[in-house]
């Protein structure tokens, strides 16, 4: 059994006492909630050991971990614990950084498809080797369900901004920057520094951050002491040891909100890989924005992304259901679900919702 959606795949198999779980291209903002889905499936079986195969991951955001995390403390309910198999190098890094390593048992031998990141340089890439300090993002996981609605969309932001802080090499500290009352202010960060820097650029209304936020486009400075295009806050950056800065724009409803910041106290530590991974942070943020509704008010925007959020999670949670009960595959699954939906005169989130609580109730009678 299998489920698509486009680049990510995911298969359930049954071996002996294990469940598998099979998981292929990239677990994201839109892909969690059926990944949560199918995994909270097998989790509610009961079965002894739940498996996530991640050999074939290509990448794992703050919402992919934040699933990892939630089964990971369903299963110790039961005294169970979740196993990821064929982790990759990088996949592990992740994992360590952020504590949920002792949230999960990881089945050696590690997958070497991906190569560890070493001392040597790249030939096309000048950026240092810097090694990323721990960060607790696993308290901040555990906290964002429990956020009050008008800090939800902040408290997923600073999930973005304390993982890329985390898995991007040489940052010392990253901030969002966001338009909020007709005005741009920082919403996220991961320490004062940073804070301070988006402060200087909001006094004196120059720096890359500001520039992004109002471009569009994303701007480098690989070396704050040869930098010549803001002669105002170039001097206070300086003086508190930022080096190097890296500033990607937020986007939503195509046009710009803000900024994703990345700050070193390196020289020329960002380089292609780092750009990339930054690149792929201010994404995740844009979607975050953009499931918000970029033309909400701000009172709004907590409850539009909390209500989009947990409908989505809620029809893939049903379907995934659906797959593993009917034997069915998604399209068929997701059709069902339209059809009773459709003749019962209630929207598919309800008849979703109904078919969770359904299944639910078979598995605490058949305990």
């Amino acid at each position: 059994m299998s489920h698509r959606f486009g680049e990510f795949e995911i298969a359930v198999g049954f071996d002996v006492d294990q469940a598998i779980l099979v998981v292929r291209g990239d677990v994201d903002v839109l892909t969690a909630p059926t990944f949560g889905a199918m995994l909270g499936v097998l989790v509610e079986q009961g079965h002894p050991n739940v498996v996530v195969d991640v050999g074939a991951l290509g990448f794992m955001d703050a919402a992919g971990l934040g699933v990892i995390a939630e089964m990971s403390a369903r299963l110790a309910e039961t005294s169970r614990m979740l196993t990821m198999r064929a982790v990759s190098r990088q996949t592990k890094r992740i994992l360590d950084i952020t504590g949920l390593n002792e949230l999960v048992r990881l089945e050696e031998p590690f997958n070497s498809n991906v190569p560890a990141l070493g001392a040597e340089q790249r030939s096309d890439d000048d950026s240092l080797a810097v090694v990323s300090k721990p960060a607790d993002l696993a308290a901040d996981l555990a906290r964002v369900g429990s956020q009050p609605n008008h800090n939800l969309i902040d408290a997923a932001l600073r999930l973005v901004t304390v993982l890329a802080g985390a898995t991007v090499e040489g940052a010392d500290g990253v901030s969002v920057t966001l338009e909020r009352h007709g005005r741009l202010s920082t919403v996220a960060s991961t320490n004062g520094t940073v804070l301070l820097m988006d402060d200087h650029q909001y006094e004196t209304g120059e720096g890359p951050c500001l520039a992004a936020a109002a471009d569009g486009h994303w701007f480098h400075s690989e070396s704050l002491a040869d930098e010549a295009r803001w002669p105002a806050f170039v001097p206070r950056a300086l003086e508190e040891g930022i080096a190097s800065i890296l500033s990607t724009p937020l986007m939503a409803a195509e046009r710009p909100l803000g900024a994703l910041n990345i700050y070193s106290n390196t020289e020329r530590a960002f380089g292609p890989r780092q750009q990339e991974l930054a690149a792929l942070f201010a994404s995740q943020a844009s979607g975050i924005l953009s499931d918000a509704g970029a033309d909400a008010v701000d009172e709004q925007l907590g409850r539009r992304i909390l209500d989009g959020l947990l409908a989505r999670e809620t029809i893939a949670r049903a379907e995934g259901m659906l797959m593993a009960r009917e034997h069915l595959n998604a399209e068929k699954a997701a059709a069902i679900m339209r059809r009773s939906a459709r003749t019962a005169g209630v929207a598919v989130v309800q008849h979703a919702a109904e078919i969770v609580a359904s299944v639910a109730s078979e598995l605490s009678a058949d305990r």
